[in-house]
């Protein structure tokens, strides 16, 4: 295996256990949000906001109902993770790649790619890859964070149905097995066109806008540095007129530079894409209540035929605001997680390449 790989690879596992166990419960309260509909203002269990969900959760599930569907994100959910980061790099490095001196000089074309096309394209292939291995790991996670509002629901509308509910899991290997049982291998990966146009987008705005902000504060310290030595320009025109070299371009950054691009780049690209995310959480729970509701009772009732009436459904139902539904808890999740996982996986990627020797 490639050095570099097998760094990538380790620091994508560890990055990812890492920023799962600090963030999964604001996860939870992410999905609970998204999957309530402004009907059920008068219902006890109404959440506020993901501390109201979180509070209430706690009460009563205990701090285990925190981490439903925990099981299935470390164990599905680290391969992804480093399959989503491999992929990133590898497509990275491919689509990005600079034409040689010797290469020019043969008279090859010098065309290079803009940076942000490469980050942005990069994303998004890394994601329809990594989506093949998230989303059975994603239906799992949310049916199991959903479950307790399903069976509701469901003995609501018939008492008898809810001892035989096929949604009620013990776990994430139950849920899985029941899955596959009363749904097939559709059930599993029946949103996975859904999960890819959220987080398609989402992956392909993120690392756009992460690698732009590392290269802005590259170009930051680099003008600084050079202004100490020189002290001939300001750091304004440095920072429009530096071209990064390959080896700038590779440096590492300091922690707190990690943290603040990880962290500005995942909210803004968790709140731009929260309406995709609602949806595709709205369609994955969706097919598991209509699974129980066909096996218990023998027909089904859906409320959403796909993302874009899913979409529809909820501006009529809320406007911009229903849309957003979940949105703050989403952007508490993504920011924290992708800042944890990014800044760990630089870092632990930096440690296996010092310390691993071939």
């Amino acid at each position: 295996m490639d050095a570099d790989l097998l760094h990538s690879a380790l620091g994508s596992a560890t990055a990812g256990i890492i920023s799962r166990i600090c963030t999964h419960p604001l996860d939870t309260a992410k999905a609970r949000l998204q999957n309530q509909s402004p009907g059920e203002a008068a219902k006890v269990t109404q959440y506020k906001g993901p501390i109201d969900v979180l509070q209430k959760t706690a009460r009563t599930e205990g701090i285990r109902g925190w981490y439903r569907g925990f099981g299935a994100i470390v164990v599905g959910g680290t391969p992804g993770t480093m399959v989503y980061l491999c992929g990133y790099e590898l497509f990275k490095k491919k689509l990005s790649r600079r034409p040689t001196t010797d290469h020019q000089s043969r008279g090859g074309s010098s065309f290079h790619v803009p940076e942000f096309f490469v980050h942005f394209a990069s994303g998004m292939l890394a994601e329809t890859i990594a989506c093949i291995v998230y989303v059975p790991v994603d239906v799992v996670k949310e049916r199991l964070q959903v479950q307790q509002r399903i069976n509701r629901d469901n003995h609501k509308h018939s008492p008898s149905a809810s001892s035989r509910s096929s949604t009620t899991y013990r776990g994430s290997y139950d849920a899985l097995r029941k899955i596959l049982r009363y749904e097939g291998l559709s059930g599993i990966y029946k949103g996975y066109a859904a999960t890819l146009v959220s987080f398609g987008p989402f992956s392909a705005i993120y690392f756009g806008l992460y690698e732009l902000l590392k290269d802005t504060a590259r170009k930051k310290i680099s003008a600084n540095e050079q202004q100490c030595v020189s002290g001939s320009f300001s750091i304004m025109q440095s920072l429009d007129d530096a071209v990064p070299t390959l080896e700038e371009e590779q440096k590492e950054l300091p922690f707190h530079w990690l943290v603040a691009c990880s962290a500005s780049a995942g909210a803004a690209a968790s709140w731009i894409t929260s309406p995709l995310d609602m949806a595709k959480l709205r369609l994955q729970v969706q097919r598991g209540r209509s699974a129980a509701t066909s096996n218990s009772q023998g027909n089904t009732n859906l409320a959403y035929s796909g993302m874009i009436d899913c979409l529809q459904y909820a501006y009529r139902e809320g406007g911009i605001k229903g849309l957003f539904r979940g949105a703050l808890a989403r952007v508490m999740h993504f920011t924290p997680a992708t800042c944890i996982t990014m800044t760990s996986y630089e870092k632990c990627r930096s440690f296996y390449a010092n310390t691993l020797t071939f």
